[in-house]
């Protein structure tokens, strides 16, 4: 359509390239349940990623074989997608992975002044740095909101308030609204936040003696 412009990133890759490079980092991400990439490549894998997931919760012969066509180890994603991913998510009605930005890498690489002269000394040159980010399925054990939740909330308690910040309530009833046994899940790590605290508190104490 004249002046519509692109529905997708083409991440500077063919079709075929595309493709690849989307179903290995959805791969990855099924296996590891988070990854960091750059923000585009981390925004076209979410469209996969959250396509599979609905296709899991589906549970077809149709989907599978679908699914089957993508992962790149479908052996080993298969059963995690159609079997602890779909029960994760089997109450929830969207929103199944979450792409958080964060701080580019630094990086550098090796360059010649005079890239034709073989003896000429390689120099490091900085990098373009690309937009980094945080693929993450939600609700799972490396969810990092969850985590940051239980922080503010640690903090907000030891400081003698229980969730004043409307932020703080926010993201707790976010963290919890689906994820099985939410609210005790979410004690039980404020509770090792402030337990490991407090052991921390000991051994400092224990050093200055």
């Amino acid at each position: 359509m004249a002046g519509g412009g692109s529905r997708y990133r083409h991440l500077s890759r063919n079709s075929a390239h595309r493709q690849a490079l989307l179903r290995n980092l959805v791969t990855s991400l099924f296996e590891h349940e988070s990854i960091t990439t750059t923000w585009g490549k981390a925004k076209e894998a979410q469209r996969l990623a959250e396509k599979l997931i609905t296709l899991g919760k589906k549970n077809t012969e149709a989907s599978r074989r679908r699914a089957l066509e993508i992962f790149y180890t479908p052996h080993q994603m298969l059963p995690k997608l159609f079997g602890p991913i779909r029960e994760r998510y089997a109450d929830r009605p969207g929103g199944y992975t979450r792409v958080l930005r964060m701080e580019p890498r630094e990086k550098t690489e090796y360059f010649s002044v005079n890239k034709g002269d073989k003896m000429a000394t390689p120099e490091r040159k900085p990098q373009v740095k690309a937009p980094t980010a945080i693929l993450e399925l939600v609700d799972g054990p490396k969810d990092m909101r969850f985590a940051m939740t239980a922080r503010a909330v640690a903090r907000e308690r030891e400081q003698g308030r229980d969730l004043v910040h409307q932020l703080t309530r926010l993201n707790v009833k976010k963290v919890t609204q689906f994820r099985k046994n939410g609210v005790e899940v979410l004690e039980d790590a404020i509770s090792k936040l402030s337990l490991a605290k407090k052991s921390a508190e000991k051994k400092d104490a224990g050093k200055k003696e």
